[in-house]
């Protein structure tokens, strides 16, 4: 990974060059951060770079919290505490937008296999945001009082980063927000401009794991087996009425089955099918009682294809749970006058809850409650988006191998809104 550090302490320390939000060097930062991403629990050079950058910046750094995650704090006289946090994990997806800076850079999954990495969920974007947010509030010091909290998170694509974060104590080790705050690229929304969700905004994201089992044999005789395919089948066709009929029609949920796997060959029945789930909601009651839902359609399964109970189906709900985003109301109407007050109202949309999972919501959960907010930037370049709504064509999503963000206009935009949010936080 190329080093860029002189270039942006230059940066730093020019007066002139910290007028332009969308300064060169935060696009060369961010370019650097696209071509070399690194994948969940493996963020070693990129949180070294970050960690390094926010030293020079002048603030107390705390390295490798909760995995390879960074803390800066920054006291600035007596005020409130506001806690910025971007993540830095890439997907295991091969790049093909094309672009000059993109990624070529393969790592180590957790199997062990060897990957292709992409930042295709946005995060070079995130991480590049905060640190020109965090330039703009070095520049107006004069401006505010308190405790800048800077959380570089790791392993967020995997819901386990903000988990371990917590654990290792970033609300006992450090001042306690009074204020959490994050921004998310939309791969749905023009770059300049900026998205509120007020109250739920993102899902619970549960990952669940069926095996069911049979009695495998011959094909031909399949009167002498308990067929897991044919039961899979059935069950797969029971999970989809669980929204429809289990769930009440105002609350939101989904039940999708992702992958089946069972067999070997045309005229062998297999003993076992693997089912992979995810599961979305809103509400802890919703996924509550989805996942009861599911244990109960399983158990009905068994019984009344005879099975004996050493081969009921076993259910296993994996620990990478992430729960649902909730952004505190108060909160969100306050960023909300911030946003219009920088951007113009044309530029700050309300937008509807997503069923993606982000886990972020996590700090907003630890008791006492902090009022937290994760907000939308645009990210699509201008012309591209007029196009694809001309033409009715579909735009790249998030994690697709072709998202790539207009850098200029969208970073510009998360430092000028991030930046007066704070500021204004700070004086209210």
């Amino acid at each position: 990974m190329k080093i860029i550090l002189p270039i942006l302490f230059i940066f730093i320390l020019s007066s002139s060059a910290l007028k332009a939000n969308d300064s060169p060097d935060l696009l060369t930062l961010y370019k650097e951060l696209h071509a070399y991403p690194e994948l969940s629990f493996k963020e070693e050079k990129t949180s070294k770079k970050l960690a390094d950058i926010m030293k020079i910046l002048g603030f107390e750094v705390t390295e490798n919290f909760g995995g390879y995650g960074v803390v800066a704090l920054l006291k600035n006289g007596e005020g409130k505490t506001v806690m910025l946090r971007a993540d830095m994990d890439g997907l295991p997806v091969k790049e093909l937008t094309g672009a000059s800076y993109a990624s070529k850079a393969k790592s180590f999954n957790q199997v062990g296999d060897e990957v292709f990495t992409m930042h295709a969920c946005g995060h070079d974007i995130h991480m590049t945001s905060l640190m020109g947010t965090v330039i703009n509030l070095m520049k107006r010091k004069d401006e505010w009082r308190g405790n800048l909290v800077i959380l570089f998170q790791p392993a967020e694509e995997v819901g386990s980063g903000a988990r371990n974060i917590i654990k290792a104590g970033i609300f006992e080790k450090f001042p306690r927000p009074d204020f959490n705050l994050a921004l998310h690229v939309s791969a749905d929304l023009p770059a300049g401009k900026v998205g509120y969700v007020p109250g739920w905004a993102m899902a619970n994201v549960d990952s669940l794991d069926i095996t069911v089992k049979g009695r495998g044999g011959h094909g031909a005789y399949p009167h002498t087996t308990k067929d897991p395919i044919v039961m899979a089948s059935q069950l797969i066709n029971s999970l989809q009425t669980i929204v429809s009929r289990e769930i009440a029609p105002i609350e939101a949920a989904v039940v999708t089955v992702g992958s089946i796997h069972g067999g070997t060959k045309h005229n062998v029945i297999p003993n076992e099918v693997r089912l992979q789930l995810t599961l979305r909601s809103y509400t802890d009651e919703v996924r509550n009682q989805t996942i009861s839902t599911i244990r109960r359609m399983a158990r009905g399964l068994a019984e009344a294809n005879g099975l004996p109970k050493d081969l009921y189906p076993e259910i296993t709900l994996k620990d990478e749970y992430t729960p649902a985003l909730f952004n505190n109301l108060e909160l969100t109407e306050k960023l909300r006058i911030s946003f219009e007050n920088v951007l113009g109202k044309d530029n700050v949309l309300k937008l509807s809850p997503v069923m993606g999972g982000e886990d972020f919501g996590m700090y907003g959960r630890v008791e006492p409650l902090i009022p937290s907010v994760l907000f939308w930037l645009g990210a699509v370049n201008n012309k591209v988006y007029d196009k694809s709504l001309r033409d009715n064509i579909s735009l790249p999503s998030l994690h697709s191998a072709l998202f790539l963000p207009d850098p200029e206009p969208t970073i510009s935009t998360g430092v000028k809104a991030m930046t007066a949010a704070v500021l204004d936080l700070y004086k209210n």
